[in-house]
């Protein structure tokens, strides 16, 4: 996908998502080799957790997206964040992004 579509099907998605203190926005990024995800204030725009696979060193990329997946959401309970607002960034919601979703979930997270 070129980046430049990726980056208008993300501004249509973030005019409606919103990320507050009571339901942080789940934001994740994807590149060739590694996924990063974070959580965000957008009232405060303050990131307030994140977790990326640069340190998982064994797996599939499928896998490692996972693990990051369930480290953010332990990292998000220790703060006291149970429920989030998935913010998929442009990619579409397959692979990678569906599998650190799923990590999430399975971590404790709620969408």
């Amino acid at each position: 996908m070129l980046k430049s579509k990726r980056l208008s099907i993300h501004k249509k998605i973030r005019k409606n998502i919103y990320g507050t203190n009571s339901r942080p926005r789940l934001s994740v990024f994807k590149s060739g080799q590694h996924i990063y995800a974070q959580i965000i204030d957008d009232s405060k725009s303050k990131t307030l957790v994140s977790a990326s696979d640069i340190k998982i060193k064994e797996g599939t990329k499928k896998e490692k997206a996972s693990k990051t997946g369930e480290s953010l959401a332990i990292k998000a309970t220790k703060k006291n964040i149970k429920q989030v607002v998935f913010d998929r960034g442009g990619f579409k919601y397959h692979g990678r992004i569906s599998a650190l979703a799923e990590g999430a979930r399975k971590g404790g997270l709620e969408f």
